[in-house]
């Protein structure tokens, strides 16, 4: 028989241990926070493009209304979020845009860095025909950024509104993106703009969507390289079956481009509207989002493209309406958002591959049901630090219901 001394220390350390797993699994759990919330000024407001990191820390976006412009007070803003110690962060506007003498309005789109650290994005309208610019700003020694337009659309089959589009660059410094209109057709187009030699900008038009199997106004669709240099995007309507489509543009002699759906939406199971833009795995397989799922497309030996669903979202409490394209961590699980869901805020989620080639789902952060956390992160594609946590943007939200900037630690 053991001494009633032994037993109470074999409860003793029971419960220290059961104590200390609880607290493990308390601090392993989710958390969210507001890093930044817009005040609708001179800051800007409407931050719902997402983020891009400079690679030191600092993270950079687009505020599609506000702005310190005497001349336009709603014509947006491009700012700099700079971490500090214990957590803090300190905003800064390096440009807002006056929609005067040919400058841009409303950036509508991410942003994209280059080389030598300057930053690209494009602007709905605004531009020398208000039809929409593409922007470069450039960082001076003394801490401030210069801006000049280098294009503005022209409207007809040159393109016009390149809403919520990011660009992308190729390794000559080229820069390819999307139009939601214009074109030969009207549909819109995807675009190439060449830098030549003396500081001016070239657009080369890839392809003019027709409606038709092609696709149509492809809205929230960055281009994707992949390793030959072929180009892919998605187009939310039309398609062989109307509800939308991924497409090839390959890349041929003499500066041309053919344009090729991979896969049309059916509209079964929740596949149609594919938004948001594309990504690449290792293996070559593509993944994104479409209205009600996440999917992955996988290539054929004969050129033909398979869809699976790897996860379809059911609403609250789970998300809905996933609008952002995806980002991997480098032990293969994605992240993504959803506009809905939730508590009807929408949701930040990870998705984590099993063995049999099923994804389990969890939901990272519910965006609270009052809105001060945020609501609706929109097309805003999460960016990930070296640590692990997620950044991103919601549309409105915040104390003053202009929008924020949140933390996600996973």
């Amino acid at each position: 028989m053991q001494p009633r001394s032994f037993s109470l220390l074999k409860v003793f350390l029971a419960l220290v241990a059961f104590a200390l797993t609880a607290a493990l699994n308390l601090s392993a759990q989710p958390s969210e926070k507001v890093i930044y919330t817009f005040t609708g000024g001179s800051d800007g407001s409407s931050p719902q493009y997402g983020l891009v990191s400079d690679g030191k820390g600092n993270l950079f976006g687009t505020a599609g209304n506000g702005g310190m412009n005497v001349n336009c007070t709603g014509c947006g803003t491009v700012f700099e979020l700079s971490p500090g110690a214990n957590g803090t962060w300190t905003f800064k506007v390096i440009y807002s845009f006056t929609s005067v003498n040919g400058d841009g309005s409303g950036p509508d789109g991410g942003l994209v860095f280059d080389g030598q650290g300057n930053l690209y994005g494009t602007t709905i309208i605004g531009g020398s025909s208000y039809q929409g610019t593409v922007y470069e700003l450039s960082p001076k020694p003394n801490g401030t950024w210069s801006e000049k337009v280098i294009y503005s659309f022209t409207g007809g089959v040159g393109g016009s509104f390149p809403y919520s589009t990011t660009l992308i660059l190729d390794a000559a410094g080229n820069l390819y993106g999307t139009t939601e209109n214009g074109g030969a057709y009207g549909f819109g187009l995807a675009f190439e703009l060449v830098k030549g030699s003396n500081g001016t900008w070239t657009e080369n038009v890839l392809h003019s969507f027709a409606d038709k199997n092609d696709g149509g106004y492809p809205y929230a669709s960055p281009l994707l390289f992949d390793t030959a240099g072929n180009l892919y995007g998605s187009s939310p309507s039309a398609g062989a079956h109307d509800y939308g489509n991924v497409f090839q543009l390959a890349r041929g002699t003499g500066g041309t481009w053919a344009e090729k759906p991979i896969y049309a939406f059916t509209g079964a199971a929740g596949s149609s509207g594919p938004i948001g833009g594309l990504l690449f795995d290792s293996a070559g397989n593509i993944y994104g989002v479409s209205s009600f799922n996440v999917f992955e497309l996988t290539p054929g030996s004969d050129g033909s493209w398979s869809e699976k669903s790897l996860y379809t979202f059911a609403g609250n409490p789970d998300g809905a309406a996933p609008e952002a394209g995806l980002i991997f961590d480098n032990a293969g699980n994605l992240y993504g958002t959803t506009t809905d869901g939730g508590v009807h805020r929408g949701t930040v989620f990870e998705l984590t591959p099993g063995t049999n080639g099923a994804w389990t789902e969890r939901v990272l952060h519910r965006f609270q049901a009052n809105g001060t956390d945020g609501i609706f992160p929109g097309p805003a594609r999460l960016v990930r630090d070296s640590g692990g946590n997620l950044y991103g943007t919601t549309s409105s939200g915040g104390a003053n219901n202009e929008g924020v900037i949140y933390e996600v630690t996973p």
